[in-house]
């Protein structure tokens, strides 16, 4: 029994790597194409063009340039484009002052490095020119002399940038998923939230605030995905059409940030809510179905975020605007029949949560404010 349990263990472990990998394959497919592309195409125009016999650095460095990940910004392949050819041709310099050799290949290293880390702090570019250079010194040089070498390095960094100029990927899809991601938490914890009030239950108030600070990271991380769309958007022709696009993601990123701060303070106020029993049965009542709705709210802005085409964006955003708006329109604490100071301190705490949301839906504050009643 022991021996099949843990021969069931290992294939289901094999079962779920190789899902995970082939998941990864169909993701990285894009970049595949365009990193092989990219060191073949530098390969032939050394070799073809430029005359040059077994141009390796040229494929190398137009592989490198692209590389896989997607923290692939502009800035980083420069970073590999500039370290890859610098690294060349300093092991080139000092390969014709030195020679070749062990003790040489170790004093270009040491260099470069030393180079490296007063040009740029990036561990990219140090860890680059490091290996070029070193690799040029420890591999014999070809029939076109030393210096050919830097010449293929830079056809290969330069068909690696034009190749990610040409044909990036859809500078949307990383930003756009990483809100997704953060509105469907939000949702999610807006959902406890009422759950927590119609069971009164501080445990489950409790778990809404952990989650609502566990999405701290997708927070941090939406930012440099913005940053880095926007890099590729301005610099890709196919893609400059999308910098409107990502303006508003821009926003609904910023607004949608606020409003789960705000729902991390809605949850740590729910605890001392339900604790101290400050809704009456109408109250728990109205309050829960609220919160449901508010999470289905920013479900649908979710859903919103996530369209690709503007005709669906629009439909998804107007319905989220629509069903944001009337509960707006709720939050009054005589409508809600809450009364009391924690209370009513609960529903204060969901207004400005609720024009944030508005807010990200394209709504100017003004108009967002003025849904709210008046107290």
């Amino acid at each position: 029994m022991g021996i099949g349990s843990s021969a069931g263990g290992a294939w289901s472990f094999v079962m779920r790597r190789n899902r995970v990998g082939v998941r990864r394959v169909g993701t990285s497919f894009p970049k595949i194409i365009q990193m092989t592309v990219s060191a073949v195409l530098a390969y032939w125009i050394a070799e073809q063009l430029l005359g040059h016999v077994d141009p390796i650095f040229a494929a190398t460095s137009g592989l490198l340039v692209l590389g896989f990940g997607t923290a692939t910004t502009v800035r980083r392949s420069m970073e590999v484009a500039i370290g890859c050819t610098l690294g060349v041709a300093v092991g080139d310099l000092l390969l014709t002052l030195l020679g070749s050799g062990l003790w040489q290949a170790a004093l270009v290293l040491f260099l470069s490095l030393v180079i490296a880390r007063f040009l740029d702090s990036g561990p990219i570019f140090s860890t680059q020119l490091g290996l070029q250079s070193v690799l040029v010194v420890l591999l014999p040089i070809g029939a076109a002399g030393p210096f050919s070498r830097s010449i293929d390095a830079v056809v290969g960094s330069l068909c690696g940038l034009l190749i990610m100029m040409v044909f990036p990927r859809d500078p949307r899809r990383t930003p756009t998923a990483e809100l997704g991601k953060l509105l469907a938490e939000l949702a999610g914890i807006l959902h406890e939230c009422g759950r927590a009030v119609s069971a009164s239950d501080t445990t489950l108030a409790f778990h809404a605030l952990v989650r609502a600070r566990g999405t701290q990271q997708l927070m941090d991380s939406l930012p440099a995905a913005l940053n880095m769309a926007r890099e590729v958007a301005t610099l890709a022709p196919a893609h400059r059409r999308h910098r409107s696009d990502l303006d508003r993601l821009k926003v609904t990123a910023e607004k949608t940030d606020l409003a789960v701060r705000n729902a991390r303070v809605l949850a740590r106020r729910l605890t001392t809510v339900i604790t101290h029993g400050a809704l009456t049965d109408h109250g728990v009542e109205s309050v829960a179905s609220l919160l449901t709705e508010l999470a289905e709210a920013v479900n649908a802005l979710g859903y919103a975020v996530l369209e690709t085409k503007e005709s669906g964006y629009r439909k998804a955003v107007g319905r989220a605007r629509r069903e944001l708006a009337e509960c707006a329109a709720r939050l009054d604490p005589t409508t809600l029949q809450v009364s009391g100071l924690q209370g009513e301190g609960m529903v204060l705490l969901l207004r400005p949560l609720v024009v944030d949301l508005l807010e990200a839906t394209g709504t100017s504050h003004e108009e967002a404010v003025a849904l709210l009643p008046r107290l």
